[in-house]
């Protein structure tokens, strides 16, 4: 045992009525939802690097945070597991995350950091045995070293793909010997800055056949979770070959992926792309590709990836709803991508930001639920569509453009606009809330 968490006890839903600021009042892991409990609803991860890794820089400022596992030895690498498994006990959380840098010390070869990394996995599977926190997913990191400064797999330099497969490689054995239920690709600096010196042909072809030899080398370790790349735009490269789900469901049918790999959406990712976060979720869950998400929100006056706790369950509830409406999990999970502000130092800020996030996403789910459970909004998709259930419009999907125009004059067709009653729907949505 550590001190870090000392004096906080397990944290325990008291309902919405409490003043009792260390405990739950919506999320009630034990609460039946749609015939399933919350907590296997849900499937809350901490993520390893925001809340252990991170030491509380900005682009304007350096470190804030002073804990005691900082530092680049084996027994600080164990400390912060030590750290960490407390911290998943107090909060009763189910899984966890990790990128490989955020778990064991960079060694001053490859070599080293991979014995780095063994040796930790086998220390992490220990703290599993002994409590109930189980990985998630893990990941490599493939970013913050200068190495990867022009990407990893879409490097220029064929040594640094091969020091990217190596890293993936050891990570995904380390996933595999932890039982964790997927492994993730984000792409990090997989993109480019200038068109000047890119080889846009290259460099996606070289992406493409390195997530084909993850998906062989997946296959031939005998992992069972699935594969997601995490879809992210703009940052840190200006042109992100991950852009979207869209963007990322277009590479993985151009090299015959689209059965392999599914995507682990962000919300803050989604905003930077334009997008809603239940949209890039909808979308996914439509092209068969949904797997998990990273839930956090972006500060929108910002205009970047903050990564802050969510905290707005009204926000956060059409995303649950359509999470709900694609039937749920399966590998997945919601991951709290999420930081403290910098100017929040203490054990305390860290144990309450992640009882508020998870009760935010508790209140959501309930209300996509009492909405998806009332059948109400699907009556009113369906009815809208209602005219595509007729044998004349069946028969135009299968039949030919002259055969679908014929129709026009053959049945006199003038078509009258009708109402979206899109207000009508958000005031419905608002009753649910």
């Amino acid at each position: 045992m550590t001190d870090f968490f000392k004096g906080i006890a397990p944290i325990r839903h008291e309902g919405p009525e409490t003043a009792n600021e260390f405990a739950f009042r919506h999320y009630n892991p034990d609460e039946i939802v749609l015939g399933k409990r919350m907590e296997d609803h849900l499937r809350f991860a901490v993520a390893y690097w925001h809340s252990f890794a991170w030491p509380g820089g900005d682009p304007f400022g350096g470190q804030t945070f002073d804990r005691p596992w900082f530092g680049d030895t084996m027994d600080l690498a164990r400390m912060k597991a030590d750290v960490a498994f407390e911290m998943f006990d107090i909060l009763g959380q189910p899984f966890y995350c990790f990128h490989d840098a955020d778990v064991r010390p960079e060694g001053a070869t490859f070599a080293e950091s991979k014995r780095n990394l063994d040796e930790i996995v086998d220390y992490l599977g220990q703290k599993q045995e002994a409590h109930k926190a189980r990985l998630l997913w893990g990941t490599a990191n493939l970013f913050s070293h200068r190495r990867f400064m022009a990407g990893a797999a879409t490097n220029p330099d064929p040594d640094v793909y091969a020091y990217a497969a190596a890293t993936v490689k050891a990570n995904m054995d380390a996933t595999h010997r932890l039982g964790g239920q997927n492994y993730v690709l984000w792409g990090g600096r997989e993109g480019y800055e200038t068109l000047l010196n890119t080889d846009l042909k290259a460099e996606r072809q070289h992406a493409g056949r390195f997530l084909q030899q993850v998906v062989e080398y997946k296959h031939k370790i005998g992992f069972k979770g699935a594969i997601l790349i995490e879809p992210k735009p703009q940052e840190p490269s200006k042109h992100q070959y991950d852009y979207d789900v869209a963007t990322v469901y277009g590479f993985l049918v151009e090299f015959g992926l689209e059965k392999e790999v599914k995507v682990n959406i962000e919300q803050g990712h989604a905003i930077l792309a334009g997008h809603s976060f239940e949209h890039e979720i909808a979308l996914a869950a439509s092209l068969g590709i949904f797997g998990s998400i990273d839930m956090n929100r972006n500060d929108y006056q910002s205009g970047w990836d903050t990564d802050q706790f969510p905290n707005n369950h009204a926000e956060k509830a059409l995303a649950f709803y359509e999470i709900l409406r694609a039937g749920g999990y399966t590998t997945g999970g919601t991951n709290f991508d999420a930081k403290l502000r910098r100017q929040s130092l203490d054990a305390e800020d860290l144990i309450l930001a992640h009882v508020g996030g998870m009760d935010t996403c508790a209140r959501a789910l309930k209300c996509a639920a009492a909405l998806l459970e009332s059948g109400e909004l699907e009556a009113a998709r369906k009815a809208r569509y209602a005219g595509w259930d007729t044998p004349a419009a069946k028969a135009m999907l299968v039949g030919t453009l002259e055969q679908a125009a014929a129709r026009v004059t053959a049945e006199g067709i003038e078509p009258e606009p009708r109402s979206g009653r899109q207000e009508r729907l958000e005031n419905l949505w608002n009753r649910y809330l």
